[in-house]
């Protein structure tokens, strides 16, 4: 018997990320309380996406679109394809910024194929759901808190991407700075040597747990929580604005880190008010989202 699919509508919220944060390279994650709102139907032929907000004119509207890959892949794994998808796409996240647009895509895909099919987060499960979307993405850091909101810790391990939610104290207080210029993951990474010294990584291992801690329990270690060594100054060549703008922040007391693989920057903690970033950012204050990425429609409630 093949699949049932919902002849109406599903949507999905998909909240902006923030990988790394500073020691946690490609595993640690927060979800942030800004969003793509996405939503799916199944057509009787074709596939097709409409956008609006950022990336409006540049994404592509057809099956290359990311969301579309990502719905396809999905329904491959659950064994068949439906004839037709419609997807809108409403973007607020900054595309290439380094806050986790690629993901959202993903892991929006993912979602609205689930939630298109009764029975979707029974066949395919949140824990699937999650390979998949690291799958697609090539890493698991932002597709974790996409998916489950909160603070996560990711990982690889067997078949796959796996991860951890934590809860954050209500004390952290995200601000992310967003510049004009665009940054890409590729070239970031290109950056970074093939190997580190014993010493650097004896370092960020141990940060990356302070981070957790202090993320989780006690905010006032923030700022030596957010210490790295392992990618941030090799890339600040590449990204100078985004390098002075976080050794300005830090210099005040804030905890701030290179947001993902930049250009943005994310500060963890309260930035003062006379704190002047420069015409050039845009800042944002946000909150660290629950819920990750909560699908809505007829199906849902089927599964």
């Amino acid at each position: 018997m093949g699949l049932t699919f919902a002849s109406d509508a599903v949507s999905v919220s998909t909240p902006a990320t923030s990988a790394n944060l500073g020691p946690g390279f490609d595993a640690l994650g927060l979800a942030l309380t800004l969003y793509d709102d996405l939503s799916a139907r199944v057509t009787d032929g074709g596939y097709r996406v409409e956008v609006t907000g950022e990336g409006a004119g540049e994404l592509p509207g057809d099956e290359s679109h990311l969301v579309l890959r990502a719905m396809l892949a999905t329904f491959d794994e659950l064994g068949e394809r439906p004839p037709g998808l419609a997807v809108t796409c409403v973007n607020r996240i900054p595309q290439a910024r380094g806050l986790g647009s690629s993901s959202a895509a993903i892991v929006g895909g993912v979602q609205l194929a689930r939630g298109l099919v009764a029975g979707g987060t029974r066949l395919i499960d949140d824990e699937a759901a999650l390979r998949i979307a690291a799958r697609l993405e090539g890493h698991p850091d932002n597709v974790a808190p996409c998916l489950l909101g909160g603070f996560t810790i990711a990982w690889n391990e067997g078949p796959g991407a796996r991860a951890v939610r934590l809860p954050v104290t209500a004390d952290v207080r995200p601000t992310v700075f967003v510049p004009a210029e665009r940054g890409y993951t590729a070239s970031a990474r290109a950056a970074l040597p093939s190997g580190v010294p014993h010493a650097d990584a004896s370092f960020n291992a141990g940060r990356a747990a302070l981070l957790t801690h202090a993320l989780t329990s006690d905010p006032t270690l923030l700022l030596a929580g957010t210490e790295d060594r392992l990618h941030q100054g090799y890339r600040a060549e590449a990204m100078p604005g985004t390098a002075s703008l976080v050794a300005s922040l830090r210099s005040v007391g804030v905890a701030a880190v290179v947001s993902g693989a930049g250009p943005s920057v994310l500060a963890l903690t309260q930035v003062p008010g006379d704190f002047h970033a420069g015409t050039q950012w845009r800042a944002v204050s946000l909150g660290v989202d629950g819920g990750g990425a909560l699908v809505k429609g007829s199906m849902v409630e089927l599964a």
